[in-house]
């Protein structure tokens, strides 16, 4: 989910970086005397959020799968603990009914 929302930042990041280079005034509406240089400031902070974004997904994606397969491998591995054997009284011999 974290990968996907990256990639949706940085398409939009780029977006806002070609547009406002092009026709600063577009992204930067509400201000009085928008600059390229704020558009620029702009989108190298929403670069680093989608790098940030990237990272922690694939961090995240190799911790679920080392997990899984942690929990595969105690499932198919048996335990080495003891297991306790019941003591079972030996059968007397009856005697044949006559």
């Amino acid at each position: 989910m974290l990968i996907t929302a990256a990639f949706h930042t940085g398409i939009w990041t780029l977006l806002f970086f070609i547009v406002g280079m092009i026709k600063p005034k577009w992204p930067l509406f509400f201000l009085k005397k928008p600059d390229r240089f704020l558009v620029l400031i702009i989108s190298t902070v929403l670069f680093m959020v989608s790098a940030t974004l990237y990272g922690e997904g694939n961090r995240q994606r190799a911790l679920e799968e080392k997990a899984s397969k942690e929990t595969v491998s105690k499932i198919l591995e048996p335990s080495s603990a003891p297991v306790p054997v019941p003591d079972v009284p030996e059968a007397k011999p009856t005697a044949p009914k006559k």
